[in-house]
């Protein structure tokens, strides 16, 4: 009845005509006054236009001072001679570390830290570890100490290696709590946790830090790794998830270093290289924009990390530029009073 009633008013109803160029008028000029910045009904949008339109929330910062350090020692490392580790810390704290710690052992570890007890000292870490782990050695670090620390497996336990991957135990987990209960009030972090990968017979791999986990009073814990990434890496850095993962000191570039604890240099050429490498970097990036690439990036999306847009060309994109990815907030890239002396 419908398809009749339409073939009738299309043969003798000459208002059909009018309404028809009357409809097609209206969209024509709404079409028109919305591409020039006039308010038209939003169902006369497209998506693209309608997304470009909302704004992305930008996400406030606030920076953190991190009291550790651990970085790998100098001479030769393996499971049967053990490894060196230099903690560098601003403040007295206790470096414990645990060999052949189970897998499944740290990740309930840090989930007890989020869900439970603050893990702020050493007793608190074992007694979560649940004593599932080979051998724990520690030592007291203080904040002037830059001392390489050397810990083994005792070696009248015959332990060699921890098998063939993929393995159920990490070969050394290296934990730096505050040793000073004033100390554990004025950080916010109050831990760090360093998987370290040591080099034996069934896996040669040389020594190095796996990855790294901060842990704050109030039960966050965040993956220590660069805060965001420059426009020049196209791929996005995931969080290790197995033992010969890529590390994340070695994931970065000249580009895209930031330091990931405010500690002291040992010595002056090496503040003087780290410093230039920043210069660099701001210097580099001057007109930068991906988009524009008139004026400098200044801003970092999320949860992508991308670094590629200025302060024009942030409010008009939903999708970041580079990988595409959705684009949930964004935070101002400055420069902060340490960098500008």
């Amino acid at each position: 009845m419908a398809a009749v009633f339409l073939v009738t008013l299309y043969e003798y109803s000459p208002l059909f005509y009018i309404s028809v160029v009357s409809l097609c008028f209206v969209v024509t000029a709404a079409m028109v006054l919305g591409w020039f910045g006039f308010d038209v009904p939003v169902i006369l949008r497209s998506s693209d236009e309608t997304e470009s339109l909302l704004p992305t929330p930008e996400k406030q910062m606030v920076q953190m001072t991190n009291p550790f350090a651990l970085d790998m020692g100098s001479g030769p490392a393996s499971v049967s001679d053990g490894v060196s580790v230099r903690p560098c810390c601003l403040e007295p704290c206790v470096l414990s570390c645990f060999w052949g710690c189970e897998v499944s052992a740290l990740q309930g570890a840090l989930q007890a830290h989020q869900h439970g007890p603050r893990l702020s000292t050493p007793q608190y870490f074992q007694e979560a570890l649940h004593l599932r782990y080979h051998h724990c050695q520690s030592f007291h670090i203080g904040s002037e100490d830059r001392v390489e620390h050397h810990t083994q497996i005792p070696a009248d336990w015959g332990i060699t290696d921890f098998g063939l991957l993929p393995r159920e135990r990490y070969p050394l987990v290296a934990v730096l709590t505050l040793a000073e209960p004033e100390a554990r009030d004025a950080y916010n972090i109050v831990a760090t946790v360093t998987v370290i990968h040591v080099p034996d017979d069934k896996y040669s791999l040389s020594a190095r830090v796996l990855f790294q986990y901060l842990l704050t009073a109030q039960g966050n814990m965040y993956e220590l790794k660069p805060l965001f990434m420059s426009a020049d890496s196209m791929g996005v850095s995931e969080p290790p998830d197995s033992e010969h993962s890529t590390p994340p000191s070695e994931a970065n570039d000249g580009a895209s270093r930031v330091e990931q604890s405010p500690v002291l240099e040992e010595e002056e050429e090496e503040e003087v290289e780290e410093e230039q490498v920043e210069e660099d970097w701001w210097e580099s990036r001057g007109r930068d924009c991906v988009v524009c690439q008139n004026a400098a990036v200044n801003n970092v999306l999320l949860p992508c990390r991308h670094a590629c847009v200025c302060d024009s060309c942030v409010s008009h994109f939903q999708h970041c530029p580079i990988c595409r990815a959705f684009v949930q907030e964004s935070f101002t890239l400055t420069r902060g009073p340490a960098a500008e002396q």
